[in-house]
């Protein structure tokens, strides 16, 4: 259910803002065609819900992410339900496998400051080690990265890594 939310929630998102404007590549088109199904089947099932109501006014107000209050109750509200009807619960399992099959749906906005020291490594955004650089990734407004010291690595923003490269993050 955190995973459901998480994406209704990013959809509300780049409703509010359209950031991103029209999809321009395949993976954004089929990021966004997963995620439009995956919002038309919670906002159906849970129509006037006020926990779905908060969210989006929590969207609209350009708020990062879900206050934990407002998570809380939406998962409580889709739990809820997928418990009385198995078949709405197997429905939102296959949407959010659509949307997981794009890739990830990374945002990283307003963090904090990270410094790595004596060879460590820190970030202040999103990471993918290895390389795994499908799906959408957003960063706005990262923190400060510092690296200090030799063999030191600080990341602001997305990074992707490389293959067998393991990033501690902070």
């Amino acid at each position: 259910m955190e995973i459901a939310v998480g994406y209704v929630f990013a959809w509300l998102v780049r409703k509010a803002k359209r950031v991103a404007g029209p999809a321009d590549t395949e993976t954004d088109r089929v990021l966004d065609a997963g995620m439009d199904r995956l919002h038309e089947l919670v906002s159906a099932r849970l129509g006037p819900d006020p926990a779905l109501k908060r969210a989006q006014e929590e969207a609209q107000s350009g708020q990062g992410e879900l206050s934990a209050r407002t998570r809380r109750r939406l998962v409580d509200a889709l739990d809820e339900v997928a418990e009385r009807d198995t078949a709405f619960a197997q429905a939102l399992l296959h949407a959010v496998a659509g949307v997981q099959v794009a890739g990830p749906v990374d945002v990283a906005r307003y963090t904090g400051t990270a410094k790595a020291s004596g060879g460590g490594s820190a970030s202040t955004g999103i990471v993918r080690p290895g390389g795994a650089g499908e799906g959408s990734a957003t960063a706005e407004n990262t923190g400060y990265a510092t690296a200090e010291g030799a063999g030191s690595r600080a990341i602001t923003g997305v990074e992707y890594g490389w293959p067998g490269h393991s990033l501690a993050t902070t």
